[in-house]
């Protein structure tokens, strides 16, 4: 705190008052500042004693956590009923019962055959031979969200084989790319675990594995290392959550607390389970009288004796225990746990935040929803499962794989040189939680000219010609047999009720326009 020109003049009269007049100055400043704190999360002091954070980039953290993170997530998941329904969870609302493509070239014909074409082709593009495309969908999304990340190789397939399409694809585990694998080369380009990069930061190659490195047999073979497979044959799927090159698992930040709920209920099992163990302890009276045939010295180790005079070192269900001392009988009763439920719905529902899935969905509970909340909970939910959808899986792996299809379908002569042919994508829909008021709610919004019919039948995950051509043949069938029933709006009002086709045809001829709208 620096003088001002006052207090210089007053400490030529008396510099003890100037000293004053300063200090007490500086106390009033550092008392009104402390009120315009900066980031108190980054100030030092008992509160943050202990909090070691970090400014490595994500790839440094990301190097060193990964296998730790991915072997502990498999674990639980093998092992753990909450880490597996959160995967389930995860997996069954992004993919469903997958994520359908239909071709848009605007030639009815030409999209009728490349979706034909589509359909053989992807009930046998697994290169091992199990799974169709709507399967892999599901086994790469989980791979993504228990390992963290999933790679979809490219594998070319000669004429010969007789596939639709000469091209399959397989499903890698992100194990399969050598995270060791890290130097910068004399061309100016690097690898960054098992990534190579060029000079302007693009992706070139992945050094991949020619077996998985857990694998009890991979090592034996001569020479296991990994190669580098071109990048264009490779995808690489993952959630980017800052500028990293590999991923993480889904619910990292749950795994030390699902851990220990895992270590809290063993403990406590084996609390219940010793408890019930001893029916009884009988005390009181010598040894002689017990009929235990111990020792009565005063050097005789103390302790619990069944009644062959055995010291009691392991305990098993229903047993009466004999101690030294006098003769009564005590019973055992186990003690309620206190708080066990609530402990219990707490961390749990840290560790569905985790995994980012609705608590209800994970554990099951739904002795606390109604309505309204589960419904604002799904909505939430179902924004980040749409985000997933469109911004990883679509374009991360859906559209690459639909390009490789247009490519080689095209050098095998299924589709024009040159033919641009852009596609659709439709999710699976969600499962409503109240089915009448949803469709209300689209029905309004196709009136309302807010959506077409067209997009409201997309969403179901159905192509909307096929549910149109269903609908005109259905009609076509009804109007033969001649049967008119309330569900036809051709015949009927909004409430179901049969018009008189008199009636119907005399407003049309008399009303035009108008009339045909209110038909």
């Amino acid at each position: 705190m620096r003088a001002t020109f006052l207090d210089r003049a007053i400490s030529i009269v008396s510099p003890r008052i100037a000293a004053r007049r300063v200090a007490q100055r500086a106390a009033f400043e550092h008392l009104v500042g402390s009120g315009r704190r900066g980031y108190e999360g980054a100030s030092k002091g008992r509160r943050t004693d202990g909090w070691n954070a970090t400014s490595q980039s994500a790839n440094s953290e990301i190097e060193a956590a990964a296998p730790v993170l991915r072997a502990r997530m498999r674990d639980l998941v093998r092992n753990n009923a909450h880490a597996a329904k959160a995967i389930s969870v995860l997996s069954t609302n992004i993919i469903g019962d997958g994520i359908v493509p239909r071709s848009k070239t605007g030639d009815d014909a030409l999209d009728n055959k490349i979706n034909a074409l589509w359909e053989r082709w992807s009930t046998r593009c697994d290169a091992d031979g199990q799974l169709d495309f709507l399967g892999m969908q599901t086994l790469a999304c989980r791979e993504m969200l228990e390992g963290g990340e999933v790679l979809i190789r490219k594998r070319p397939r000669k004429p010969s084989d007789g596939l639709p399409v000469p091209m399959q694809i397989q499903i890698l585990e992100a194990d399969m790319l050598d995270m060791n694998r890290a130097s910068i080369l004399d061309t100016g380009a690097e690898i960054i675990q098992g990534v190579e990069f060029d000079k302007i930061g693009r992706r070139t190659k992945y050094w991949i594995f020619p077996k998985h490195p857990g694998d009890a047999h991979a090592y034996v073979a001569a020479g296991f290392s990994s190669k580098p497979v071109p990048a264009a044959e490779i995808l690489h799927i993952y959630e980017k959550q800052r500028t990293q090159v590999r991923g993480v698992p889904w619910g990292s930040p749950a795994l030390t607390t699902l851990r220990d709920l895992d270590e809290y209920e063993d403990a406590e099992l084996m609390r219940k389970k010793i408890e019930a163990c001893m029916v009884g302890i009988v005390t009181g009276g010598d040894e002689a009288e017990m009929g235990l045939g111990i020792p009565t010295a005063e050097d005789q180790t103390p302790g619990v004796y069944d009644a062959d005079g055995t010291l009691v070192e392991r305990f098993e269900p229903g047993m009466f225990l004999h101690a030294r001392g006098g003769r009564n009988v005590t019973f055992n009763t186990p003690a309620p746990t206190s708080g066990h439920e609530a402990y219990k719905r707490s961390t749990l529902r840290s560790v569905a935040a985790g995994f980012r899935v609705p608590y209800e969905l994970m554990s099951g509970d739904l002795a606390e929803v109604n309505y309204s909340s589960i419904r604002a909970g799904l909505v939430e939910f179902r924004r980040l499962v749409s985000s997933v959808q469109w911004q990883i899986i679509i374009p991360m792996l859906c559209q690459p794989v639909w390009d490789w299809f247009i490519d080689y379908a095209t050098d095998a002569g299924h589709i024009p040189v040159g033919q641009d042919v852009p596609v659709e994508w439709s999710p699976p829909r969600f499962v409503s939680v109240d089915p009448f008021k949803d469709a209300m709610a689209a029905l309004m919004e196709v009136r309302s000219g807010q959506r077409s019919l067209l997009d409201v039948i997309a969403e179901t995950g159905r192509n909307p010609r096929d549910v149109l051509n269903e609908i005109a043949e259905a009609n076509a069938l009804i109007d033969k047999l001649g049967i008119k029933i309330d569900s036809d709006p051709r015949h009927t009002d909004k409430s179901g009720i049969l018009q008189d086709p008199a009636v119907i045809a005399a407003a049309l001829s008399e009303g035009g326009g108008t009339a045909k709208a209110k038909a």
